[in-house]
C-alpha cells in the first residue's frame, strides 16, 4: 500500500523535533566553551515528537496490514516484515554506539553498559542500565522497546477472527497500563510496558478505523484540526515541570492525535507541491533520521569545539542539516537494501 504523503511529513516533523530536542544542550555546551550565549528554545515540548511516532505506529500497522486481517499465517508475516523492518539498522546503530564506548567513551554521555544491558538491547527488552535507568545500552532505543511490545501484540491479535484483532490489542494495552496504575510498581518488565505511552498505538489504530470507514475532513476543518494540535503543543511547552507522566501523555498525546488525524483523514487529492514532497521523502527515512541523528550531533559538535569560533545557532543549522543528510543516505544505501535482505530471509 502506498504511503500517505502526508503522514510522511508529519513522520520527518515528528523525527526533526526528536533531534531539536537533543542538540540543544550540545549547542549550550558549546556555547559555554566559547563564549557565546545561547538561550535554549521551549517553543514546543520537543520530545512529543515521540508521542506522534507512536500514534503513527499505531495507525500505520492497520493502515497498511490490512491485507492480513483474518488470514491464515497473518501473524509470522507480520512479525517478520516489522522485524525485517526495525532489526537491521537498530543493531547497526547499537553496535556502532557501542563501538564508541570502546574506543572514545568521553564522547558518551551515558555510562559502561553492562553486558546484561547489552543483550536486552538486541533482543528489545527492558533492562536496567549502570545509572538506574530502564533503557538499551543505545538510549533512544528505548521507543523501540514499546514498538516491540506493540507489534508482539498485534501479531497475537492477528490469530483472532479480524473483527476481534483491533479490541484484542487495545484490552492488552489496556490491562498493562491498568496493572501498572493501579497494582504497581510492578517489575521489570512489565512496570515498563505498563506506562500510558502505549495507549497511543491504540489511539492510531482508532485513527485508521476511521479512515477505513470513510471519514474524512474537509479542507478548513482539517487545517483547523492541525492547528488545534499545534495549540495543544505550544500550551504542553508551558505545563507545570512537576507533572506526572498521565499528565505528560494527556497534553502530548492529545496533540499527536489531533495532528495525526488531520494528516490521515484528508480527502486525497492531486500530486502535492515540491515542499511536502521533499518532507514527506525526509519522512521516509525518519527512522533512519531518528536513529542517527546523535552520532551526527555528537561528532559535530567534537569537530565545532575543536575548531572554535562557531556560533551555537550556526552549529544547531549545521547539524540538523548533517543530520538529515545523512539519514537520507543511510535510509537509501543501507536500511532499504538490508530491509530487503532481511525479508527475503525472514519470508516476509
Amino acid at each position: 500500500m502506498q504511503p500517505i504523503s502526508s503522514i510522511q511529513v508529519l513522520r520527518a516533523l515528528a523525527a526533526l523535533m526528536v533531534a531539536i530536542h537533543h542538540v540543544q544542550p550540545d549547542a549550550a555546551l558549546l556555547a559555554e566553551a566559547t563564549g557565546h550565549s545561547f538561550q535554549r528554545s521551549d517553543l514546543l515540548p520537543w520530545m512529543a515528537g515521540v508521542d506522534i511516532f507512536f500514534v503513527v505506529s499505531g495507525f500505520i500497522m492497520v493502515h497498511a496490514s490490512q491485507d492480513l486481517f483474518g488470514r491464515a499465517g497473518a501473524s509470522g508475516v507480520f512479525l517478520r516484515r516489522r522485524l525485517a523492518r526495525i532489526v537491521p539498522l537498530y543493531w547497526a546503530m547499537t553496535s556502532a554506539f557501542l563501538l564508541i564506548a570502546l574506543v572514545s567513551p568521553s564522547v558518551l554521555n551515558s555510562g559502561t553498559p553492562s553486558l546484561a544491558q547489552i543483550a536486552g538491547s538486541y533482543l528489545f527488552w527492558p533492562m536496567l542500565s549502570t545509572q538506574g535507568v530502564v533503557q538499551p545500552a543505545y538510549s533512544l532505543g528505548w521507543t523501540l522497546n514499546y514498538e516491540m511490545l506493540f507489534y508482539v501484540v498485534f501479531a497475537g491479535a492477528l490469530l483472532l477472527p479480524a473483527r476481534w484483532t483491533l479490541p484484542a490489542v487495545v484490552l492488552a494495552l489496556a490491562a498493562l497500563v491498568a496493572s501498572e496504575s493501579l497494582a504497581g510498581p510492578l517489575p521489570l518488565p512489565f512496570g515498563f510496558w505498563g506506562q500510558p505511552i502505549v495507549l497511543e498505538f491504540a489511539a492510531g489504530m482508532g485513527i485508521a478505523l476511521l479512515r477505513r470507514r470513510g471519514f474524512r475532513l474537509h479542507g478548513v476543518l482539517r487545517v483547523l484540526v492541525a492547528l488545534g494540535g499545534i495549540a495543544v503543543l505550544v500550551a504542553a511547552a508551558h505545563r507545570d515541570e512537576g507533572a506526572g507522566t498521565w499528565s505528560v501523555v494527556a497534553w502530548n498525546g492529545s496533540a499527536a492525535i489531533l495532528l495525526v488525524l488531520a494528516a490521515a483523514c484528508g480527502r486525497d487529492g492531486p500530486m502535492p507541491p515540491q515542499p511536502v514532497r521533499t518532507l514527506a521523502m525526509i519522512g521516509d527515512a525518519s527512522y533512519a533520521l531518528y536513529l542517527v541523528h546523535p552520532f551526527v550531533i555528537r561528532g559535530l559538535r567534537e569537530i565545532a569545539l575543536r575548531a572554535g569560533g562557531l556560533s551555537p545557532e550556526l552549529y544547531i543549522l549545521i547539524a540538523l542539516t548533517g543530520a538529515i543528510v545523512a539519514a537520507l543516505l543511510i535510509h537509501r544505501w543501507f536500511e532499504r537494501p538490508m530491509t530487503r535482505i532481511f525479508r527475503r530471509r525472514l519470508g516476509g
